[in-house]
Parts: C-alpha cells; sequence; structure tokens
C-alpha cells in the first residue's frame, strides 16, 4: 500500500512469456505441431505458447475494457469444500443483503477517501444492518500503523526465520490483540510475496524465497490473527514482486510457474478462512491485478474457493464494471485519486448496475462477501470501536493495547537471529576483558526510534525496513545499551564508536581488544520514499554506510571480529567472510523495538540460536536466477522466465555454490538424524470432479504418508534444531532438485532424542498439469530428504508413486 501515490492512468497491451530459462522464439510452431502426446492442447480460457522446440499454456491475454462491453461477471455457485464457518456467515449475510438498497450494497465497498475516517481505510455506517458501524482498515504487518501505546513486532523475515509454529501463532495472536484493542476491523496482513529478486524493496515484509515456508508462515499468522476476532487480509495478490514500476509492469507469468509457486501462499491463506485479500498494483499477463478476472475469479474465488472479499491495495482501482466483474468486491481508500472526491464505486457502481454495465448478482456478491467477513469474525456483537485517528491524534483515546508483548517481541528477536560463522566456539561469549563496540547500527537514532515518517531513514539500530508495512516505536532497545549493560554486569571494559561509521575511527576503537562487535546494516522499502538513493528496492545487496570496509578494517586490528547483520534480506558478504579475523557472523534482520535485548540473548548464550535463513546468500548477486527490473518505459514488461526455479530451488538446479544456503543455521549445541523410515501411500481415495473448491479437495491435502526419523541433541546445551524435508520429484514434473515440503522446531536437552514425524500429503507430491487444469501427482520414484538445511541432508529415502 502506498499513499498519495496515484496509478497510471493508460493501460497497454502485453505479449505472453511461458516458462523456461529461454524466451518465446518468433516463428516456432511447437504448440501446432506434433501429435499424440507431442500435441500441446489447452484448456478453455489459456493459449498454448511455444518455447524454442516445446511449448507450455499461458493465461489468455485480457483487454481492461472487454468485461464492460459484455456486462458479464463470474459467480460461483455450489463452491466445494467451503468451511462451515463460512457457511454460517453467508447463511447470516444472505438475507440481510436481500433487505438492503443498492446504495448501502454498494456503500458496503467503498472506501470513504484516504482521510475521509480514522483509519488509513474507512467504510460508512449503515443503519439497515444491526451494529454495522463501518470498517477501520489499518496497517501493517508489524504492528498497528499511525497509532501511540502500541507495540513493533519483529518484521516478516525474521518471522519466518524462526521457523517455529508456536512462535509464528502466538505473534499473530498478539498482534491481533492489539489491532482489536484499538477498534481495527482490519490488519492489513500478512504480506506473502515472494523473495523472487533478493533486492526487492519490500522483501522484509514477507517471509522469504520459498512457497511452502510463505505459506506456512501465512497460514498461523492468519491464523492468529483471527482468533483474536480481527479480519486478516492477505496481499498482495499476485505477482507483486518488485518496487519499481509496480503501478505501471505488467508481470508474465507462465501458468504452471503461478500455481506451484506464487499462488501457494494464498492457498494456505484460504485454508486458514483469511477474511480477506489484498489484490496487488500491477498487471498480471496484461491486465491489472483488480480488474484480473482470471487471476480474482479464476483462482482465487474458483479452484481456490476464496469465500471472503477482494479489496484493492490503495489506488489501484482503475475501472468500474471491469473490476467490479473481473472480481473486486472492495475499493480502498475509495477515491479515484487523493481527494478526488469521486469513486470507481459508490453511486458510480450502483449507476452500472442499472445500466446493465454489473449484474445485480454481482453487486448482491460483493456486499455478501463484506458482510459474511464481518459476522464470520463475530464482529457484529461486542466489538470495540475504532479509538483513535490516524491523521489527528489528539481525536485518539491513546488505549494502550501492548500488554506484555515485549517479552514475546524478545523472544521471537532472540529465535530469529542466524548464526552464519563461529570459529573456535567464540560465542557465547565469555565475560571477555576488554570490549569494542563499533558501528552506528548499534546505536539509537539521533533523533529517537522515530525520526523519520515511516521510518524512511536509516540512522541507528535498523528493527523494521520503510514504508507502509511499519509502526510507531513506543520505545527501541539498541544493541550498544543493551549490550554495554550486560558486559559491564560481568567486568568487562567496553568502548564504543557509534556515532558514524568512519572505519579508521572504528578500527582505533576495536585495536587490542578481547572482542570487537562491528554492526552493519542494509535497508529497504516502499517506493514512494527514496533512502540514500535507493528507491524502494535496494541498489544492491552491499551493507551500507561502508559496511564492508569497516568490517575489513576492523578484523585487520583485531583477531576476535563478530559481525552483527541488521538487514532486509541477504548481503554480499564474500569480501571479509573468510577472513580468519572475522570469527563470528550472526544475521539478526529486522527484529523490531526489543532489538537490543534479543540480540545480547544470543550472544551471550541465554538463548541457543535456532534461526535458520529463510533466503539464500549467494556469493555474488548474479548467482541468483531474478532481479529487480530497474529502467523501462511504458508499461514495462516483467518476466518471469526463471519459472519455478527462485532461490535455492535455481541454485540446486543449475549446481551454484552459495555463501550460505536457504534453511542454514549454526546452533551452540549439535544434533544428529538417524532411523529413517517412510510409510503410507499416495495410492486410492476418491477425488472430487473439478470446480469451485476443488483446488482445497481433502484427497489432496490429508496427510498420506508419514516420514519419522530419530533427533538427538549430541552437544553440551540445550537447543531447538529445525528439521527440514525436502521431496525430489521424477524428471516428468519439471520441479526443482529439492522442495521444502516440511519443517518442525524441535527442542532437545543435552543427550535427549526425539521421534520426529513429518507428514505429507498428495499435494505435496503433485505439480500442476496446464492441459487438465488440475493438480497431477507425478508418477515414478520421488526422493525424500530430511537435514538441517537444503544442503545439509542427513537422510535421504524413497517413495514410489
Amino acid at each position: 500500500m502506498a499513499l498519495l501515490t496515484l496509478a497510471p492512468a493508460v493501460v497497454a497491451l502485453v505479449y505472453a512469456l511461458a516458462l523456461g530459462p529461454h524466451a518465446a522464439a518468433a516463428g516456432t510452431d511447437a504448440c501446432t505441431t506434433g501429435s499424440g502426446a507431442n500435441l500441446t492442447t489447452c484448456s478453455p480460457g489459456f493459449s498454448c505458447v511455444a518455447i524454442n522446440d516445446t511449448s507450455t499454456c499461458m493465461l489468455d491475454q485480457q483487454t481492461p475494457t472487454s468485461t464492460a462491453k459484455t456486462g458479464t461477471a463470474t459467480i460461483h455457485a455450489n463452491v466445494a469444500n467451503v468451511d462451515p464457518l463460512w457457511a454460517a456467515a453467508y447463511a447470516k449475510a444472505k438475507p440481510v443483503v436481500a433487505n438492503l438498497s443498492n446504495a448501502d450494497k454498494a456503500s458496503l465497498g467503498t472506501g470513504l477517501g484516504l482521510i475521509g475516517g480514522p483509519c488509513i481505510g474507512s467504510t460508512d455506517p449503515v443503519k439497515a444492518i444491526p451494529g454495522w458501524n463501518g470498517l477501520c482498515l489499518q496497517d501493517s504487518p508489524v504492528g498497528v500503523r499511525y497509532v501511540d501505546h502500541n507495540s513493533v513486532f519483529p518484521a516478516g523475515i525474521n518471522a519466518a526465520a524462526t521457523w517455529n509454529r508456536t512462535l509464528l501463532r502466538a505473534r499473530g495472536e498478539a498482534m491481533g490483540a492489539e489491532f482489536r484493542g484499538k477498534g481495527v476491523n482490519v490488519a492489513l496482513g500478512p504480506m506473502m510475496n515472494l523473495m523472487r529478486a533478493p533486492a526487492a524493496g519490500r522483501n522484509w515484509e514477507g517471509a522469504g524465497g520459498d512457497p511452502f515456508l510463505t505459506g506456512e508462515v501465512a497460514y498461523e499468522l492468519i491464523s492468529g490473527i483471527q482468533s483474536q476476532g480481527v479480519q486478516a487480509c492477505a496481499k498482495h495478490l499476485i505477482n507483486n514482486e518488485q518496487e519499481h514500476f509496480r503501478e505501471s509492469s505488467s508481470s508474465i507469468v507462465d501458468d504452471k510457474t503461478q500455481h506451484e509457486v506464487y499462488l501457494h501462499p494464498f492457498l494456505r491463506s484460504v485454508q486458514a478462512n483469511v477474511a480477506s485479500v489484498m489484490c496487488s498494483y500491477n498487471q498480471i499477463n496484461g491486465t491489472f491485478a483488480c480488474e484480473n478476472d482470471k487471476v480474482l475469479n479464476g483462482l482465487l474465488k474458483g479452484e481456490l474457493g476464496f469465500q471472503g472479499y477482494v479489496m484493492s491495495d490503495w489506488y489501484a482501482t482503475h475501472s468500474t464494471a471491469p473490476a467490479a466483474n473481473g472480481g473486486l468486491d472492495m475499493t480502498m481508500p475509495g477515491d479515484k485519486f487523493f481527494a478526488s472526491f469521486s469513486s470507481y464505486f459508490g453511486s458510480t457502481l450502483v449507476d452500472a448496475v442499472k445500466n446493465g454495465d454489473v449484474p445485480q448478482e454481482r453487486l448482491d456478491d460483493m456486499a455478501t462477501r463484506i458482510l459474511a467477513a464481518w459476522y464470520m469474525l463475530g464482529q457484529d456483537e461486542g466489538y470495540p470501536k475504532t479509538n483513535f485517528n490516524s491523521w489527528l491524534s489528539l481525536l485518539g483515546a491513546h488505549v494502550d493495547v501492548q500488554g506484555d508483548h515485549g517479552s514475546l517481541i524478545r523472544t521471537i528477536g532472540a529465535a530469529s537471529a542466524v548464526l552464519l560463522k563461529n570459529s573456535g566456539s567464540v560465542l557465547p561469549l565469555k565475560a571477555p576483558k576488554t570490549m569494542a563496540i563499533v558501528g552506528t547500527g548499534a546505536r539509537s537514532g539521533i533523533l529517537g526510534a522515530n525520526q523519520c515518517l515511516d521510518h524512511s531513514c536509516n540512522d541507528g539500530v535498523l528493527a523494521v525496513g520503510w514504508g507502509s508495512g511499519t509502526a510507531t516505536f513506543p520505545y527501541l532497545v539498541a544493541p550498544q545499551d543493551a549490550i554495554t549493560t550486560r558486559a559491564k554486569a560481568e567486568g568487562t571494559t567496553v568502548s564504543s564508536w557509534t556515532l558514524s561509521d568512519d572505519v579508521d575511527i572504528s578500527a582505533g576503537q576495536a585495536k587490542g581488544k578481547s572482542v570487537a562487535l562491528v554492526f552493519i546494516t542494509a535497508d529497504s522499502g516502499e517506493a514512494q520514499y527514496t533512502v540514500e538513493g535507493n528507491q524502494g528496492d535496494r541498489n544492491n545487496l552491499q551493507a551500507w554506510h561502508n559496511g564492508d570496509a569497516m568490517v575489513e578494517k576492523v578484523a585487520s586490528v583485531n583477531n576476535n571480529t563478530i559481525v552483527i547483520v541488521n538487514s532486509v534480506g541477504p548481503i554480499i558478504m564474500d569480501a571479509w567472510i573468510e577472513n580468519p579475523n572475522v570469527t563470528a557472523v550472526i544475521w539478526a534482520g529486522l527484529p523490531g523495538q526489543e532489538a537490543g535485548n534479543a540480540i545480547t540473548d544470543v550472544l551471550y548464550g541465554d538463548v541457543n540460536p535456532s534461526g535458520k535463513l529463510p533466503f539464500t546468500i549467494a556469493k555474488n548477486e548474479t548467482d541468483y536466477s531474478a532481479r529487480v527490473t530497474y529502467t523501462g518505459s511504458g508499461v514495462v514488461q516483467i518476466p518471469y522466465s526463471e519459472g519455478v526455479f527462485i532461490d535455492y530451488r535455481h541454485f540446486d538446479a543449475h549446481n551454484i555454490e552459495p555463501r550460505f544456503e536457504f534453511g542454514f543455521g549454526l546452533s551452540y549445541t549439535t544434533f544428529s538424524y538417524s532411523h529413517l523410515t517412510i510409510s503410507g501411500s499416495t495410492a486410492g481415495g476418491g477425488r472430487q470432479p473439478l470446480g469451485p473448491g476443488s483446488s482445497l479437495d481433502p484427497w489432496l491435502h490429508d496427510p498420506v504418508v508419514n516420514v519419522r526419523f530419530t533427533l538427538t541433541n549430541t552437544g553440551s546445551k540445550a537447543g531447538t534444531e529445525v528439521v527440514q524435508l525436502y521431496t525430489s520429484p521424477p524428471a516428468s514434473a519439471n520441479q526443482a532438485p529439492y522442495n521444502l515440503k516440511g519443517f518442525d522446531a524441535v527442542w532437545l536437552n543435552p543427550g535427549e532424542h526425539k521421534t520426529v514425524t513429518l507428514s505429507l500429503s498428495r499435494y505435496d507430491f503433485s505439480f500442476w498439469d496446464v492441459v487438465s487444469q488440475s493438480w497431477k501427482i507425478a508418477t515414478g520414484e520421488t526422493g525424500i530428504s530430511v537435514g538441517a538445511s537444503s544442503r545439509d541432508l542427513k537422510l535421504k529415502g524413497a517413495i514410489n508413486n
């Protein structure tokens, strides 16, 4: 979401691009030649696209005006696998909607304008609906935005780095309690766009580079938020993986890649009964996301059977009939552009229904979906009224909703720290005689924790990125303060230089000390802010503020240099990572308001690190399969030509050695894996016919295979090991060599062992068949590997399907 950012008015048609490492070659005829199994046949709504001498099926191109001409809309009836909670909510909503005027129905899905209400997004009360005082929609994925007496939680990328479902659920519950306490109906999160391009600005709001991990993070966060009666919002649907040109680009994505990679987190969100989904700014294969019939009606409401409502990202609505018929249910913030005093919905939508451009049934469906979500979360009875004003804080009641969440934030901050290097077990610290702390990333901001609008600067400890995904810190514990307090209590003499990142002064402080702690950072955020020359997306993957030079200089004078990285994602470390004087490295990410206490807990061993990387750290930026598109004009084409091969899948498929692989993370103890057994089968069972909701078929998702093994703590310290399961499908599936399909965080005392069981469903063994438009299980042997990371696989077996 961006405030005061206008979407472009001109939409251009774009051409198709197919899956694979090569662009479609002009003049090829792979779609029109061949016979039998060699002839590509696509389902209705899809077209065959040639890729050199092969072919694939892609969504048909659409023009933004095509729906308006016909006045038709897709309204799915008899959706399969609808959760009973939704069924009950629809039973309450439908008779209410039946008695509303069209004006009232339209108002349910029409925002009041950016500053028309107290929240980032607000809708009108409707007297005909008992208890409906309008909706309050508010950012962000780290806490309630534009309020006080709130908490700022660790970023989504840190939540993912815990790989801990218990902590993920607890984070969602705590955030949900704060949104509810402020009277927010809809919490605008979680964000689940993938780390396709590692420099993309909003990667830190999401869960990294793997669809399975991102889906599990989304499921737990949504379940936690909605357990408090707050509506969650899954965003941004879909293919919104960079900030440059996000409002004037078209993501060109083939059907297989869409289903297997980018749609999966939204499938898991639907399985969590998410109340709402936010469509994105960009176009997908030539049509804006917020009026894209194939995406909204075909994929989300069709295949996934989504029963909730789709809202636009802020100012991402471009039309009335095409948007409504294309599947958009709510326009946000409501006005066409800031202070336009006009809307694509509202009375304009009522007129479109009257004129026959939008069917009456579609308007009823829009209203029913919005009202049903409200009923499902129980917001019709006893829900707190909004008690703040985003624009005029003096009008708010300043309700304190923090509770004891600081303790949870500290726990997640420590659990998400990833120990990348620990030569000679220099960590945990053991009361060193002297210590140097250097780098501006160790101290508090010069003007405080909230010194820049939406945190659009990088000064002091980096605990969150910038943009609409942020919130106001109630306090922010700086590492320098927390570490100094702990060190002095243990008799350590501490010297610091954190006023600037001057490498010579920093090295002078570090020289001769028992240990030198170097704090470096790399920041990013949303496109409406340019920070130190970075327009949302990072310009590169280097540390900011001369970080590499500082590490090298300090390491040249101190043989026990420990580097702490607070960054939005991967940075290239190869300038210094193999330097023997760099003895330890911790990726601390963006740990929220308890940043200093969390890293101190890890440095001193109060917490045994268990975080694992939710992305790959490469040796060179060019090793990644996709990078941000920084230049272009008109409607900029962003080809997802790497297909399913992003992050570690690309590294594995092309035998590229990473610096630190996906899933990697060290501990202060050691673990062993043994006694692998695989039982069960994908055979048998009755499958539902294809149709709306069929991607939620229990036949697909019920567990059918169990993978068991023994995990033993072979070290001297208690700790948590994140065990990971990867599948290696038959070549016919055209998938990566290894694909994450299971994980668990297992706590063990020294010498203790446990039997770990990870279950797999038929869906976990499936690929998307573009011809039949269905999930199919690949025939043949599928390898099953268990281990500590994507490249540290301790046990291997297989199953035949």
